[in-house]
């Protein structure tokens, strides 16, 4: 991978983007809360960012792109461009789940938990480790259900993102980061650097647009390092 990187995020309210250099560097972004009208805006921020960049189209060696959890719309405004411009471009595309990205600054310092308040009386969450791994597959937990869930799971370093201070009581000696939920789109680059391009992404949603909470369980994944994943039936 020689050129750059475009990154896109509009999970949120933030309409995100940003050029990133195969060293991991930030060439250029934009990072306005619009809050609505990602679709009205998000192209231009894409030239806004290769025109302070000094860059083409014809730069790019590939796209990463949010694929959720996230705003219903958000989402498919931000996949739908990605996948667009890979093709006309005959570059890869690389979807990246929100709430990595949201973990993806803190992982090297130990287990990371990252989790979005989600309203509606529930939370989102994924966890990750160092190099890529994974114990906990993005899901939705109903708030009630947040105690017996958490048991599963290993004790993470850190909490980050919105809805990790409704975390922290069950894990007091984790450090919360990025209780605003801000995901870094130059993080989410990174990411996607070491990934290999699948099937084109598509929105990752953990609920209906009008469906009611219905959650009966976590879906844990055993990572690469035994000291992240759970160990029986009720964990640790």
């Amino acid at each position: 991978m020689n050129g750059p990187i475009l990154a896109i995020d509009t999970a949120g309210s933030r309409c995100s983007v940003a050029l990133v250099a195969g060293d991991g560097r930030a060439l250029a972004a934009r990072d306005p809360d619009l809050g609505r009208g990602h679709a009205e805006r998000l192209m231009g921020l894409v030239g806004e960012v290769l025109e302070e960049a000094g860059a083409a189209y014809g730069d790019l060696s590939r796209i990463a792109v949010s694929v959720g959890p996230g705003s219903f719309t958000g989402l498919r405004v931000g996949v739908a461009a990605a996948r667009g411009l890979a093709l006309a471009l005959g570059l890869p595309v690389v979807g990246v789940s929100t709430l990595e990205a949201l973990a993806e600054p803190f992982r090297a310092d130990g287990p990371t938990l990252a989790a979005i308040d989600a309203k509606r009386g529930e939370v989102w969450l994924a966890g990750f480790g160092p190099d890529d791994a994974v114990f906990l597959l993005p899901i939705a937990v109903a708030l009630d259900g947040l105690p017996g869930a958490l048991e599963a799971l290993p004790v993470p370093a850190v909490v980050a993102g919105s809805g990790a201070s409704i975390l922290a009581a069950s894990f007091p000696g984790a450090r919360v980061e990025n209780g605003e939920g801000r995901v870094d789109v130059v993080a989410l680059a990174r990411i996607a650097m070491r990934r290999s391009a699948g099937e084109p992404p598509r929105p990752l949603y953990l609920r209906g647009a009008d469906a009611k909470p219905q959650r009966s369980g976590l879906s844990v994944r055993d990572s690469r390092d035994p000291d992240l994943a759970p160990t029986g039936p009720g964990g640790r």
